[in-house]
């Protein structure tokens, strides 16, 4: 059966513009809806937003996350400028997500076209056994992730990097902080922000949501991996031995064949 939670936002951007304000601020309730149930988004922390043509759409800040309404959901144009203003049709006082120059830095830097914001403890609890970065390979997860702007996917065997920047006191304040990191790992989907959380962003919503969900289980993974005292960012022994051995093999092979071809001169 279908997912209620995703019924009609499949085709998010087709239909007539007349409907594409609905179903897109629909989207954005239901995406920070997951997010509450995932852990994600306690507090009022987190956030989502979702490009399409002109128009952003964009959570309101301060709120209960998994409680908004779609007459709540703010619409920006590319510029950040507020289209429509949705404390206007609220009976509560809202403002514009404070992730806002953050999503927009996604979308300018990136060319994405959705942007999520968690603040899930495997992200955070991630970045308080790192330094810089994040890194972690042979993991079957990382298959899940693109390399940056490129339609290509890490391969199992990659190691998967993400940069770490520190947090500020006010969310707005990491814009220039988080660009910095953009524009120095191109191939990343994904920037840390040190005991926060996580800012990820990709093509369509439904690439953001599953590149979240991957990452995520990969954060997981490497604070389980640490505290049991494996190494997430190395492959494991026998896949080292293995790789030795067939190189070994390979150098047998080509010897016995020279060998052989040396004596029938």
């Amino acid at each position: 059966t279908a997912d209620p939670l995703f019924c009609g936002c499949g085709d998010i951007m087709s239909g007539d513009d007349n409907n594409e304000d609905q179903r897109l601020k629909d989207l954005v309730c239901e995406m920070c809806a997951l997010m509450y149930e995932k852990g994600w988004a306690t507090g009022t922390g987190g956030g989502f937003s979702v490009r399409s043509g002109e128009k952003v759409y964009v959570a309101p800040s301060g709120v209960q996350k998994e409680r908004i309404k779609p007459n709540e959901v703010y619409i920006l144009d590319n510029d950040a400028q507020v289209v429509v203003d949705a404390n206007e049709a609220s009976s509560r006082p809202l403002k514009v997500s404070e992730c806002t120059p953050l999503f927009f830095n996604a979308y300018t830097i990136a060319n994405a076209q959705a942007c999520l914001h968690s603040h899930s403890q495997n992200a955070v609890m991630a970045t308080m056994l790192c330094g810089n970065e994040f890194r972690i390979t042979n993991m079957e997860m990382i298959k899940g992730i693109r390399k940056g702007q490129s339609t290509e996917s890490f391969g199992f065997y990659d190691t998967l990097v993400v940069p770490i920047i520190e947090n500020t006191a006010r969310e707005a304040e990491l814009k220039d902080r988080m660009a910095a990191a953009m524009k120095a790992y191109p191939d990343a989907c994904a920037v840390l922000v040190r005991r926060h959380g996580v800012y990820i962003w990709g093509p369509t919503w439904e690439k953001t949501k599953t590149m979240a969900e991957c990452y995520d289980y990969l954060f997981e993974m490497y604070v389980k991996m640490k505290s049991i005292g494996m190494d997430p960012t190395m492959p494991p022994p026998n896949e080292s031995d293995s790789a030795n051995e067939n190189e070994n093999e390979c150098k047998k092979a080509k010897s016995s064949i020279s060998k052989a071809i040396s004596s029938t001169k």
